[in-house]
């Protein structure tokens, strides 16, 4: 009863610290800096990191903070931040939702899952690699929070069967189901569709430049860039393992229930097809842009979720139907990417942005090292306490301002934040809090994530500086011609 109390407490307490801190940050933000709509909208974002960093109440209500604020405010135009609410962004998560439904319903994530993991031996260091690389790479193509939510009972049902059945107690455990976790908040950086924090990004790419960023262009900056920090990140997971552990029996696992798995099904056959067009159409799209010009990304995926519903089931009926669907959505977290983009939309229509800006240009960095250094420990410091989304909508635009006041190409810097803001790994927040609800002790978590933050942020820093300095093409926004005109 009293721990119950205290949560109570704790809840009330974050639950009153949001618009606390909102009108400290309208009040006491220094005047000659910052304008009173920007210390507003300061204080949204200040007010939304509290409330999601505690919980007080479900990330879905938090999402309409912005909503509330401007209405009281009017910090811009009401009708500009709604739109913020149903982007393209929205409506390509929608379908990757469905689609991802649909492959849950019909077992194909499951064959997915255990068919890459059947070759697993039973060393520690085996495991993790396998873990942490096959988590990582789904994690390119499906959306972070359902590759941890499929791979980590799997991979709890094979630490069981090793005769660990507490992973508070178990070390190797702990290691697999952190691994897993990390692996997806990694991966995502390989392509667009890896996160909504990278659509995000390329919202406001598109609108520096106004034109559309293909995908394929991401592929050919990021992928080097995310091998590197993959290899970087193992190295660091091989030195803090336990020497000599292993999860005996591990294989046969796998072997077993690789062996239990009926025929592939006509559904999953479909599911298969479903996943391969997700993933060529985006990237193919200079192919057929000018046939098509309107079919952009986030339109393949909602044309994909759109043909789900017409699949029959043995008895006739269609196999996923939209009431099942709109029960199992995640919308809160949908609604909670929006809101990123519109309160990163309030910081910079205000000016808050730009003010911020020409504040740090008393620090007189000068476009060096030591300016990515700092970008990338403010960025990845924010995506660790908030989440990713948030953490993008609201760097980008800074850095963006930032290198424009300096008078900087914005294009490398914005590259480097987004690697950034896909490496978080030590907070129990968004895809992190998976392996916590399985015993993993947050200290754990939170003494080999610092680690690996640490070691993460240096190796983005330099592999962004020597990028940047090496590598012409990872300075401008496009290596296809022409870029189609954003519609």
């Amino acid at each position: 009863m009293e721990s119950h109390t205290n949560k109570g407490n704790k809840n009330l307490i974050s639950l009153l610290a949001g618009p606390l801190m909102f009108v400290v940050a309208v009040l006491l933000l220094p005047g000659d800096v910052f304008s009173t709509t920007s210390s507003a909208a300061i204080g949204t974002l200040i007010w939304m990191g509290i409330w999601w960093a505690n919980l007080p109440v479900e990330i879905g209500v938090t999402a309409f903070v912005p909503i509330l604020v401007n209405l009281f405010f009017q910090l811009i135009p009401m009708d500009e931040l709604l739109r913020k609410y149903a982007t393209e962004t929205f409506v390509l998560l929608l379908g990757a939702d469905i689609i991802a439904l649909y492959w849950n319903k019909v077992g194909l994530d499951k064959r997915i899952a255990i068919s890459s993991l059947v070759l697993i031996g039973p060393s520690l260091g085996q495991q993790i690699i396998v873990w942490f690389s096959a988590s990582a790479f789904l994690s390119m193509f499906l959306p972070n929070l359902a590759v941890c939510a499929m791979l980590t009972p799997i991979a709890f049902s094979m630490i069981k069967s090793a005769g660990e059945n507490d992973c508070s107690k178990s070390t190797a455990g702990a290691f697999i189901l952190c691994s897993i976790a990390w692996g997806c908040g990694i991966g995502g950086l390989g392509t667009p569709i890896g996160g909504a924090m990278n659509l995000v990004a390329i919202e406001y790419l598109e609108d520096l430049i106004g034109k559309e960023f293909l995908y394929i262009d991401w592929a050919v900056r990021f992928i080097p860039f995310l091998i590197l920090l993959l290899v970087g990140n193992l190295i660091v997971l091989m030195l803090l393992k336990p020497k000599g552990a292993k999860l005996p029996r591990s294989r046969e696992f796998f072997r077993s229930t690789y062996n239990e798995l009926p025929p592939m099904s006509r559904y999953e056959k479909i599911g298969l097809l479903l996943f391969a067009l997700m993933i060529i159409l985006p990237f193919a799209r200079p192919l057929y842009v000018d046939l098509i010009p309107n079919l952009k990304p986030a339109y393949v995926f909602i044309l994909l979720a759109f043909s789900v519903f017409f699949i029959p089931a043995k008895d006739g009926k269609p196999l996923l139907s939209w009431t099942e669907a709109f029960k199992e959505v995640y919308w809160g977290i949908l609604f909670m990417i929006s809101s990123g983009l519109a309160v990163g939309y309030l910081i910079t229509e205000t000016g808050a942005a730009s003010e911020f800006a020409s504040l740090l240009t008393s620090f007189r960095l000068s476009g060096g090292f030591g300016m990515i250094l700092a970008i990338v420990t403010f960025t990845v410091l924010l995506a660790e306490s908030s989440n990713n989304t948030s953490a993008a909508a609201i760097s980008v635009p800074i850095v963006i301002s930032f290198t424009k006041v300096l008078n900087l190409n914005p294009i490398p810097y914005v590259f480097i934040t987004i690697a950034a803001f896909n490496s978080a790994y030590m907070l129990p927040t968004t895809v992190r809090s998976i392996p916590i609800g399985y015993g993993v002790p947050t200290k754990f978590m939170l003494k080999k994530g610092f680690l690996l933050t640490a070691t993460t942020i240096i190796l983005i820093s330099v592999i962004g500086y020597l990028f940047m300095l090496l590598i012409p093409g990872f300075s401008i926004l496009s290596l296809i011609e022409p870029i189609t005109t954003k519609i």
